[in-house]
């Protein structure tokens, strides 16, 4: 194994971040339909993993000790992008506004991003502030995400659970 030593939760985080920056930039320069689904589909996969360790590790051990409304916008978000994901695997490259969805979902994550990652005020920087044992939630988000990407690779992503909305019905 070329990696043993295991990573903080801010680290593990900000690395899922990074795979997905590279995705969407891949995404962005790739022709052909299957190339571009599959990029997609790899997308969306990260995305739901890591949105649902944070959702059931991180965000319940910032809740406190965090500023509130930034942790309820970090809900409020992966309810907005778990929509698109659903939407973007339900559809296909050749449909007329997949590229518009995985562009805008891009920009939505972008946005998530730089929230979670600001230098000062930062939900990380806030969550590393706070005092809560980064190591520890580290190995906790690897195990679970670990579980969940084999889960998903083997199942498909599953249709969205939204937090803060209700599921639209049109």
């Amino acid at each position: 194994m070329a990696e043993t030593k295991a990573k903080d939760a801010v680290a593990l985080l900000k690395e899922d971040h990074r795979t997905v920056e590279n995705l969407f930039a891949q995404f962005a320069k790739a022709s052909g339909e299957g190339r571009k689904q599959k990029l997609a589909t790899q997308i969306c996969l990260e995305l739901s993993v890591h949105a649902k360790i944070e959702e059931e590790i991180f965000y319940p051990a910032c809740e406190g000790k965090v500023d509130e409304d930034l942790l309820k916008e970090a809900f409020v978000e992966h309810d907005g992008a778990k929509l698109l994901i659903a939407e973007i695997l339900a559809g296909e490259p050749g449909d007329e506004f997949y590229d518009a969805k995985v562009t805008v979902l891009q920009e939505q994550i972008e946005h998530h991003v730089e929230e979670e990652e600001k230098r000062l005020e930062g939900l990380f920087a806030q969550a590393r502030k706070a005092g809560l044992d980064m190591d520890e939630l580290g190995e906790q988000l690897a195990v679970r995400k670990a579980r969940l990407t084999a889960e998903f690779e083997t199942s498909g992503v599953p249709k969205p659970e939204l937090s803060t909305m209700e599921q639209a019905t049109v």
